[in-house]
């Protein structure tokens, strides 16, 4: 896991426990760092501040940047062959225009090329 050396994880259910006997029970942050065992009464601020913005998905959320999905050999060789046959498309139709700009689309080689 990536984070702080010594830096310790706790589970969502410790985090709602936190947040329910902060808003619910009223007691002070001190409080519930000693009856939770956190090393921090901090802690129990920044996920109270945390659940007031998110609610329940500020926990269940993975923390960090979204994982990049990666597609299957099979679909990346099908989507790069389609975008071939469209690239190979297009620059025939390009190459016609540029032809035809120059008045050389008469020749009957260039005709057979284009084709």
């Amino acid at each position: 896991m990536a984070g702080k050396k010594g830096a310790k994880h706790y589970s969502v259910e410790t985090k709602l426990e936190a947040v329910r006997m902060f808003f619910e029970e009223g007691l002070t942050r001190a409080e519930i760092a000693k009856v939770l065992g956190l090393r921090r009464a901090e802690r129990v601020k920044i996920w109270t501040k945390q659940y007031r913005q998110k609610g329940m998905a500020a926990f269940t959320q993975p923390l960090g940047r979204p994982r990049k999905v990666v597609e299957s050999e099979a679909e990346e060789l099908a989507r790069l062959r389609m975008e071939n046959t469209l690239l190979k498309k297009y620059h025939s139709q390009l190459r016609k225009e540029m032809l035809t700009k120059r008045n050389i689309g008469s020749s009957i080689n260039t005709e057979k090329n284009l084709k």
